[in-house]
């Protein structure tokens, strides 16, 4: 039973940073694509970065030189750091894990970004 688990998120001001964390049990982590998504209220989920298995990444235009996707194979974990965060950044961030053509999803974890 493989398992993804988003962690870190919370209410940080204008400006500030987080680092989101996805854990994924269960399975040969190494094989994954990672990809983190959010959704704000009342908005449809967007993709905003994606890391392969090989370590390839990319970024939504709206997050780059702002956001920095990762792995850590050994821990089985990817991250999300996010910097300059913006009011608009508000939203659950998702972590989407998927080889060949199977697709694990986490439940979410919510970032607010407010004064």
């Amino acid at each position: 039973q493989v398992q993804v688990v988003e962690s870190g998120g919370g209410l940080v001001q204008p400006g500030g940073s987080l680092r989101l964390s996805c854990a994924v049990s269960g399975s040969i982590f190494s094989l994954y694509r990672l990809d983190w998504y959010r959704q704000p209220l009342g908005k449809e989920r967007e993709l905003v970065a994606s890391i392969t298995s090989g370590g390839s990444t990319n970024y939504a235009d709206f997050v780059k030189g702002r956001f920095t996707i990762s792995r850590d194979n050994a821990n089985e974990s990817a991250y999300l750091q996010m910097n300059s965060l913006k009011p608009e950044d508000t939203a659950v961030y998702f972590c989407k894990a998927s080889v060949l053509y199977t697709t694990y999803w986490g439940q979410g974890t919510q970032v607010t970004v407010s004064s």
